[in-house]
């Protein structure tokens, strides 16, 4: 494993600082380089490489737009001992604090990245590669994953019935393991009702992080910095949702995301329906003491 890091990196040195963290899915450690420091991201799961070759297109992705600053990533390798390993380049992070209201402009503008390549792309132009061309569809060119949990992206043309589909996977998942009435109930109504949400919104697609809570942002002396992601092509609004949850940004967060994209009608429900997604995938992953939340939220949205 780590020759084959020092192979793709073109180093010698391969080091450890000692220096590391985790949360609840994944381990990291800082590497020293020929050519500066690296994190190593460990995961030690059977699926652990479909997670990480998810979260490194996401990553390549958002570094691409050139609007907010994520960890660029350099590879993923098998670990030879289970699992897998995420290799990016290493940022001195702090939390996240001045930046606060830098982050949400930046996030705006990651935003509507794909959208103004949209409204500026003439299928007639010449001399363009494919890369200039805009997404046109919602999705991911792969899984990704939110937690531990992957996401299915293939390609959709509605996003009423991609994101539709996004929660229905995950009520599934808790039919299964859970065999809940109420919720099994509630879902009948509200998966009718969706549509109503976005009646008169034009929804374009835009690569959103999708796991945005404040735990996955922070700065560093040069501006502010998000990773971690589950990205994939979407509503703009819908990374609004998580980073709703937790109390974890300021006010100049909103201020400056909206200084960007102004509120569309309708937001403060739309806000809650995609709030019900991460309630969901929370019940999945932690157990039954996001149940209330989710129900509640479906009852509003009913």
């Amino acid at each position: 494993m780590f020759a084959a890091i020092k192979e793709a990196l073109g180093t010698e040195r391969l080091e450890s600082t000692g220096r590391g963290g985790g949360g609840c899915i994944n381990e990291g450690e800082v590497f020293k380089t020929d050519k500066g420091q690296i994190f190593l991201k460990r995961n030690s799961k059977s699926k652990a490489r479909e997670m990480f070759d998810g979260e490194f297109e996401s990553l390549k992705a958002i570094v691409a737009t050139g609007t907010v600053k994520a960890p660029t990533p350099h590879l993923v390798v098998d670990n030879p001992a289970g699992g897998a390993v995420l290799v990016m380049e290493y940022l001195d992070m702090h939390g996240l604090n001045r930046q606060s209201g830098a982050l949400g402009e930046q996030l705006a503008r990651m935003h509507l990245h794909n959208i103004k390549k949209l409204e500026k792309f003439d299928e007639s132009h010449v001399g363009g590669g494919e890369e200039s061309k805009p997404v046109t569809q919602f999705g991911f060119s792969v899984p990704t994953c939110c937690g531990y949990l992957p996401q299915d992206n293939t390609w959709n043309d509605d996003w009423v019935v991609f994101y539709t589909r996004k929660l229905q996977e995950q009520l599934t998942m808790i039919e299964k393991d859970y065999s809940d009435r109420e919720a099994r109930e509630l879902w009948s109504k509200l998966q009718r009702k969706i549509p109503e949400y976005f009646k008169d919104l034009e929804v374009k697609p835009s690569l959103v992080h999708g796991d945005l809570w404040s735990g996955n942002a922070a700065e560093t002396a040069d501006g502010p910095v998000i990773f971690d992601p589950a990205s994939f092509y979407g509503h703009h609004e819908y990374d609004l949702g998580i980073a709703g949850m937790f109390g974890g940004f300021s006010r100049k967060f909103w201020d400056g995301y909206h200084s960007v994209i102004p509120k569309a009608p309708g937001f403060s429900n739309r806000h809650k329906l995609y709030q019900l997604f991460h309630n969901l995938n929370h019940w999945n992953h932690f157990g039954s003491g996001y149940r209330s939340g989710s129900l509640h939220l479906m009852r509003t949205l009913c």
